[in-house]
């Protein structure tokens, strides 16, 4: 990433340009471009076309971001989410099998990560960690962008990492239900019916109102732009969110289980 980075404005400086008016030629932010040229974000396909065209660089920047190596801790298929959410204006998670990253607490990741087969090493976990937490930024930002969840029961159930971290995390969800433009909903086990049997997912609404979903599989994720499939999506978790306790019921069950610990 810092090679890439590193022709980008070697390229960009030839040609005449600043980081200010390469992001304005982009409609991005002059932080993006500085970000891909010190080596903290990877230089996107889309983007690197775009550039090679206005630079007149003759594919090289396409050409590097088809040969970077594959990242092991964030892999290629989830970087393009992880910016769309760092910038989405609207986020919805229905999640499943886990307490949502955005929600867990640092141990709670950590026993994550622990669960994962094959296993990481201790240095892997801690950057994954580090990172997860990073990602919370979103949340406490001075204009925050409005958040819902619909989780499941059984993940709230589960002890992952031992009591005291189950516990740890059920407080920390009893907190955040509280905060402003968070909505937070329980489906609780015992239903006749559930709109979300085909697993996880997540709905994403950028800054130009461009709509997207995201699913993840025990082997990759999909970042979804087709309008039709986001809007079968959107239409379940409609669906989820009906058959989810409403947000005072939720952060009553979330007291009750606070009470049996």
């Amino acid at each position: 990433m810092k090679m890439v980075g590193a022709l980008l404005a070697v390229h960009r400086e030839a040609a005449g340009h600043t980081q200010r008016s390469l992001a304005d030629h982009f409609c991005i932010s002059e932080d993006h471009i500085a970000s891909i040229e010190q080596g903290r974000r990877p230089l996107k396909m889309d983007l690197a076309i775009q550039l090679d065209e206005l630079l007149d660089t003759n594919r090289t920047l396409e050409t590097a971001v088809d040969n970077m190596p594959e990242v092991d801790l964030v892999p290629r298929f989830a970087e393009e989410y992880l910016d769309r959410e760092r910038e989405a204006i609207a986020i919805s998670i229905f999640a499943t099998l886990a307490i949502p990253g955005q929600l867990q607490t640092e141990a709670y990741a950590r026993a994550v990560f622990h669960s994962r087969v094959p296993a990481y090493n201790e240095d892997e976990i801690e950057q994954l960690v580090a990172k997860r937490i990073e990602r919370q930024e979103i949340l406490h930002r001075k204009v925050p962008p409005t958040i819902s969840f619909v989780v499941w029961e059984a993940a709230l159930r589960d002890r992952l990492g031992g009591s005291e971290v189950h516990a740890e995390q059920l407080r920390s969800l009893r907190e955040h239900a509280d905060l402003p433009g968070i909505s937070l909903q329980i489906l609780p086990l015992g239903r006749t019916t559930h709109a979300g049997l085909s697993g996880p997912f997540v709905l994403l609404e950028t800054p130009d109102f461009q709509r997207l979903a995201y699913t993840e599989t025990q082997r990759g994720s999909h970042l979804i732009a087709d309008p039709y499939e986001v809007a079968i999506l959107t239409q379940k978790y409609a669906m989820l969110r009906a058959q989810a306790l409403n947000p005072e019921d939720t952060r009553a069950l979330l007291d009750r289980l606070l009470g049996e610990q």
